[in-house]
């Protein structure tokens, strides 16, 4: 699978201001900054120490990267602001945001991704966690906050797009079915209502299991208003991608929703890659193409 990752920026790279605002944030100055890989946002993610010792988990971003991650970052302040503490995720610490860099200061966990292919008392325990997760944010805590439905309107639309200008290494079995797919894709998206706030990327890189056994969800600026199986569905997803059997996990409201994601997918694949984003485009055809087999099975038994 291809990696998801972008060029980062480091600490380093902040300016001055930036690292005051840190250090106020955490009541001292910032002695040791590790950067960590993995995400697609070009900005920092490091994990800092203090020079009291204290830890914590600081991500920055302005337009000068990619003018979407900063606006992505602020709609994470405020999803990570309104989060109850009983979500399964890192406490937010602070924000600071200048008008062009915004920055998220978050407790720093001891945890490592999941590995995938997924290992069964892994997965058994994200299982557990995102349905926890659900549970947590029924009712959502932001109930004015975009929905699902409004948030995927434009990527549900994949496959009208490619029946529009079918690509030239498109699978010739698609051909025929693409207003069907088209169709499919339409009615998934209405089936995306509920008033669960959804953190709408699940996958294992946004996940972290700590020493214990817990898995705790970061990276939340695509949290909406949804239906509280659609992280469920997600993860089925990411099982399916990495060769597991996402069947066992998907929920039957989730099928139409899934092949919305693939035509999403194979649509977005097509693009040239945003600035600071170098990977993405190769990343999206991983997926679809590792969940075609899976939509033809769906589709033809």
């Amino acid at each position: 699978m291809i990696p998801a990752v972008g060029v980062r920026i480091g600490w380093r790279d902040l300016p001055a201001h930036v690292h005051d605002a840190v250090a106020e944030i955490l009541g001292s100055a910032v002695a040791e900054a590790v950067s960590q890989s993995g995400g697609f946002s070009p900005g920092t993610a490091d994990r800092v120490i203090t020079t009291t010792g204290r830890r914590a988990f600081v991500k920055a971003v302005s337009p000068d990267q990619n003018p979407k991650s900063a606006e992505m970052a602020r709609r994470e302040a405020e999803i990570n602001t309104a989060l109850p503490r009983s979500t399964p995720a890192p406490r937010l610490l602070g924000t600071f945001d200048d008008g062009h860099w915004i920055v998220l200061v978050l407790e720093d966990v001891d945890g490592r991704h999941p590995r995938t292919p997924w290992e069964k008392s892994e997965l058994d325990a994200a299982v557990r966690a995102v349905r926890d997760l659900s549970l947590s944010l029924t009712p959502s805590p932001l109930p004015h906050s975009q929905t699902a439905a409004e948030t995927l309107a434009t990527d549900f639309g994949g496959w009208s797009r490619i029946a529009a200008n079918p690509p030239a290494d498109l699978e010739r079995w698609l051909l025929p079915r693409l207003d069907e797919l088209a169709g499919i894709a339409a009615r998934g998206l209405a089936s995306l209502t509920g008033d669960t706030l959804v953190h709408l990327d699940v996958r294992p890189d946004n996940m972290l299991i700590t020493p214990a056994g817990d898995v705790l969800f970061v990276d939340w600026p695509h949290g909406c208003n949804g239906p509280d199986w659609l992280d469920l569905t997600l993860l089925a997803l990411n099982v399916e991608v990495h060769g597991g059997d996402g069947d066992a996990l998907l929920p039957a409201a989730g099928v139409d929703a899934v092949i919305g994601i693939v035509g999403y997918f194979l649509d977005q694949a097509r693009r040239p890659p945003p600035p600071g984003l170098p990977t993405v485009r190769a990343f999206q055809r991983a997926q679809g193409d590792a969940l075609l087999p899976w939509m033809r099975r769906r589709l033809t038994g």
